[in-house]
């Protein structure tokens, strides 16, 4: 029997490949003992535990940016972090630690260091971050979502490329035929193209702001649309024909699984399933921060299986000229269909958990 120590959290970004490489390990090893390390903060507070995993905990410390008082008890803040860590990993008898990224990583990774555990470390950005970037340097391997991902593997090979594990939902479309339940789970039809657009749980203004001046032009384009502008957004709901405004969605795989096409911002995990399921998209990366985004969407893109737009260029305009076009050219859109699933990877999970079974196996 083997216990696991799975890190990361913080953001959906996070802990959704966490999980999925947890219902993995469960799915081939059912006596397996899988503890998630996390923040009291974070989303896995809640995802963990409704998905039926013991939930561990670290404070939430983030790397300084400036001289400050806090900057002057972070390492011991993080020493104290590392041996909590350290403790956990005796007391589970933690057999490999799988780090994803986010606050709780950085902990981990150095406890599995100083505790001479396995270290197997995965990185869903093209752009990896500060955590992952420290913990590469003591892995057993390295794994990435995108080809692109510069990440240095140890030894200075490249890093697996493994994909981004998938949710079992998302999973689950991929042997599923297309059929009319999706669409009217949303109150739509298969006659008529399904426009998906969504910018992230916190919803993205420039893409919600376009698309509402595009209404009229879509919906007379024969488009349909289905627009999820975040929990935060101001605009107010709709249920027209042809075009449904909601908040948030709980069924993102019905929604995927009707879409003939999406707009959308560039994630790391919105990237990889749109391409694994053979969605085209057009994506307008985030334009703050350090540009992972577009580096996150860089091969799909230079594959054919979607394109790229700049936040600053979308507008009603390029919607009327460009996507319009697009969404209703049957046959191009069906070319980039093809292309964005030969550019997705839909086994990711289970390449991730070979990818830790082989590590496991050298050691012993």
């Amino acid at each position: 029997m083997t216990n696991y120590l799975l890190a990361g959290g913080g953001t959906a970004g996070h802990v959704n490949p966490l999980l999925a490489l947890a219902d993995k390990i469960r799915q081939h090893e059912p006596d397996a003992k899988i503890f998630a390390l996390g923040t009291p903060e974070g989303l896995e507070n809640r995802l963990v535990p409704e998905r039926g995993y013991e939930l561990l905990t670290v404070p939430k410390l983030p790397l300084p940016r400036k001289p400050s008082a806090y900057a002057l008890k972070f390492p011991f803040a993080l020493n104290a972090a590392v041996r909590s860590v350290q403790a956990m990993i005796r007391q589970h008898k933690i057999d490999v630690v799988v780090g994803f990224g986010g606050y709780a990583s950085a902990p981990a990774y150095l406890a599995a260091s100083r505790s001479k555990v396995a270290l197997v470390i995965h990185e869903a950005n093209a752009l990896p971050g500060f955590a992952n970037r420290l913990g590469a340097r003591r892995a057993s391997a390295v794994a990435v979502a995108f080809s692109n991902n510069k990440l240095a593997s140890p030894g200075g090979g490249k890093p697996a490329h493994t994909g981004m594990p998938l949710r079992p939902e998302i999973e689950a479309l991929l042997a599923a035929p297309k059929d009319s339940t999706a669409a009217a789970h949303f109150g739509l039809s298969t006659d008529q193209p399904i426009l998906l657009v969504t910018g992230g749980s916190l919803g993205a203004r420039s893409i919600n702001n376009a698309v509402d001046a595009s209404r009229n032009v879509l919906v007379a384009a024969g488009i349909q649309v289905l627009h999820i502008v975040g929990e935060k957004s101001e605009l107010p709901l709709l249920d027209e024909p042809g075009f449904k405004r909601i908040a948030y969605c709980d069924r993102m795989d019905l929604a995927i699984a009707c879409a003939s096409f999406a707009l959308s911002r560039a994630g790391a995990s919105t990237v990889s399933e749109f391409a694994a399921v053979g969605l085209p998209a057009a994506y307008v990366p985030y334009p703050v921060g350090n540009g992972e985004q577009r580096f996150n969407v860089e091969s799909l893109v230079a594959a054919g299986g979607g394109i790229l737009v700049d936040d600053k260029d979308l507008n009603a305009e390029w919607i009327s000229s460009t996507l319009v076009p697009l969404i209703s050219n049957h046959r191009a859109l069906a070319e980039m269909a093809k292309k964005a699933k030969s550019n997705g990877i839909g086994d990711a999970s289970e390449r991730l958990y070979r990818l830790v079974r082989g590590v496991l196996a050298e050691r012993q």
